[in-house]
């Protein structure tokens, strides 16, 4: 019997009453106290800078960092490009004005031209959609095939007049929209690290526990950090701990979106597949060893339901694996100096 079970009766089934409920002040003390010993004395930097979206976990980051080192020793950088919305790009600067920390934003779009990020992508959905243009917006979303255990995605793009149509996406197509996509979160993660060693700061990772466990996050992308103070912290405790930080009401409200495609795109319909609080409960007792039927007893979802959620837990965990993995060596190489016969 695991700690959690210990907490319910016999009788019941779910998961405890309040289990992602933590001390925030302490967790605050606790993370920036770290924060603090890392640059001294891991890392020798001498401040942090953070890439803020507009998202909770950017935001929660950002403020963090502000707390550790104080605003003078913290550069926030606002990166929007042609896809980005108008509310993440006006929360983004909401949270910087309210931190007080200096700021610079710029547009990555020119970069990504260049480098053919749209039309690598436009290429790949013209292949479908013969008559797209280039001012119409799209996204792609994660399809369950009803009663299968199994889902695919669908591309949905969206003409200048709203109307809307709907593809299934071949596998080929959604590697090459993916990949197209993924140089946003590459090229955001060069400006940061220019910024970092002009100023011999440290880049701070964003990714929380939820997106961390399943590799929601791009390698050598937003996956690329030298320290990652939340990836131990739930999103739900996240939202929590940005309220009592006391993070502006809009910021702390907002809604997770992935503000990569055109048109917007929730978490859960892209990756995930259920909400973000309905994510973290699952992944909570998959982590404490409660069973598919308490996870169903949670959700209100069936016994099958909750085993699938549990399998889909397990599949994203090895796709994890390979994003927080070191390169392949041929063979070991010790970093000890090795000391030659005379």
């Amino acid at each position: 019997m695991t700690g959690a079970r210990s907490k319910l009766n016999a009788t019941e089934r779910g998961l405890p009453r309040n289990f992602l409920e933590i001390d925030l002040a302490s967790t605050v003390e606790t993370i920036t106290k770290r924060i603090r010993e890392a640059l001294a004395h891991d890392l020798r930097k001498r401040g942090l800078v953070v890439a803020v979206s507009g998202g909770i976990d950017s935001a929660a980051c950002a403020a963090l960092a502000t707390r550790a080192v104080g605003p003078d020793k913290v550069l926030a950088l606002l990166l929007p490009e042609r896809d980005s919305s108008t509310t993440t790009q006006s929360l983004g600067q909401t949270v910087v004005s309210h931190l007080g920390v200096p700021h610079i934003r710029q547009d990555i779009a020119p970069i990504l031209e260049a480098l053919g990020c749209y039309r690598w992508r436009d290429d790949a959905i013209r292949t479908l959609v013969p008559e797209y243009r280039e001012t119409w917006k799209s996204k792609i979303v994660l399809t369950r095939q009803s009663g299968a255990g199994y889902h695919f995605f669908n591309l949905i793009v969206q003409d200048d007049q709203g109307h809307q149509i709907e593809r299934r996406l071949p596998h080929s197509q959604y590697l090459q929209i993916v990949a197209a996509m993924n140089f946003k979160q590459r090229v955001r993660k060069l400006i940061e690290y220019f910024h970092a060693d002009r100023m011999n700061y440290a880049v701070v990772g964003t990714p929380n526990r939820l997106e961390y466990d399943q590799g929601f996050f791009v390698k050598n992308g937003d996956g690329a950090a030298d320290i990652k103070p939340i990836a131990h912290l739930y999103k739900t405790q996240v939202y929590a701990l940005a309220r009592h930080m006391g993070l502006p009401p809009e910021v702390c409200q907002s809604v997770p979106t992935t503000d990569t495609y055109s048109l917007p795109q929730g978490q859960d319909e892209f990756y995930f597949g259920l909400p973000y609080e309905q994510m973290d409960a699952a992944l909570w007792a998959r982590d404490h060893g409660l069973s598919a039927l308490d996870l169903a007893s949670h959700l209100g979802v069936s016994e099958a339901h909750a085993q699938q959620i549990f399998r889909e837990i397990e599949s994203k965990r090895q796709v994890a694996r390979y994003l927080h993995a070191h390169p392949v060596l041929i063979e070991g190489v010790s970093s000890s100096p090795v000391t030659h016969a005379r």
